[in-house]
């Protein structure tokens, strides 16, 4: 109840312990105090869910895949070629492209918080920020990574990247086998977030 507390207690432990149930106290308080627009806000969510992204992301990895110098572009300043494409913004401003490759596996997180690209992912997944997450990934990749159904050969290293509030990093995953035929549009359909993350590997079509 809202009265059984402490008179010293800090204000922020009258919020409820679940992070969706917080968020949206924090909501209701704002938005009483006049300082949050609900429509203003739903619009950046459903921009960022939706219209922004993983779409972009997967678009950016199939163009890689269908032209070799767009890859190579990506690859030396991935800042510079996704604005090519169009997707520029905040979060996305300072750009690294990682490129899987049967010798390496790359993975990204974010050790200190939940730094994302944005732009090109859109909002980041609740087991991205989860502690259990930004801690292990780092000391035991391989055991997390067999945790998402990915399980990599004895010889493939895994290469964990951080990202901060400076530069936010997007996996380029290896293109499937038996992808030959398919157009750019029909690859960007094979592509999710996770892969994009280095959390899961792109599967060939069915």
């Amino acid at each position: 109840m809202p009265h059984d507390h402490a008179d010293d207690a800090p204000p922020h432990s009258l919020l409820p312990p679940e992070p969706a149930l917080r968020v949206k106290a924090l909501e209701t308080l704002l938005t009483r105090k006049g300082l949050v627009d609900p429509a203003a806000l739903d619009e950046i969510i459903e921009t960022y869910a939706h219209r922004i992204g993983p779409r972009n992301g997967a678009a950016v990895v199939a163009r890689a895949w269908v032209d070799q110098g767009f890859r190579a572009r990506l690859l030396s300043d991935a800042t510079a070629a996704v604005a090519e494409m169009g997707f520029t913004g905040r979060q996305g401003e300072h750009m690294v492209a990682v490129e899987n490759t049967p010798a390496q596996h790359n993975m990204v997180v974010c050790t200190l918080c939940s730094c994302y690209p944005w732009p090109l992912l859109g909002i980041p997944p609740g087991w991205y920020k989860s502690d259990a997450y930004r801690a292990r990934a780092v000391r035991e990749p391989r055991a997390v990574l067999a945790e998402f159904g990915v399980t990599l050969p004895e010889g493939q290293r895994v290469r964990v990247w951080d990202s901060t509030a400076e530069v936010r990093y997007l996996v380029l995953p290896m293109r499937p086998e038996g992808t030959k035929a398919l157009d750019e549009a029909a690859l960007a359909g094979l592509i999710h977030r996770d892969a994009m993350i280095g959390t899961a590997l792109v599967e060939p079509p069915a």
